[in-house]
């Protein structure tokens, strides 16, 4: 009985003709509206803390117009918190 020998040949096969499909990894509906109501706290925060300084400026200066117009601002501030 004759013996058969079979050889094998390795190779990397180079996908030429199929498009190298990148893929991304997208943001979650939830993270985004998690990071979205942490930006507008933060922004809520420091525009009333900014009102707050503005005002406590105005009654150092004794200045009652500007006073009144911050404390107008100020009074949305308040109601929106509650």
């Amino acid at each position: 009985m004759k013996k058969e020998k079979t050889i094998y040949r390795l190779r990397n096969f180079v996908y030429n003709f199929h498009p190298v499909i990148h893929a991304r990894k997208e943001i979650t509906f939830e993270m985004k509206l998690a990071s979205k109501l942490v930006l507008d706290e933060l922004k809520y925060e420091w525009n009333k803390a900014r009102l707050q300084q503005l005002i406590d400026d105005a009654l150092d200066k004794k200045d009652k117009e500007a006073f009144i117009q911050l404390s107008k601002i100020y009074v949305t501030y308040i109601n929106d918190s509650k």
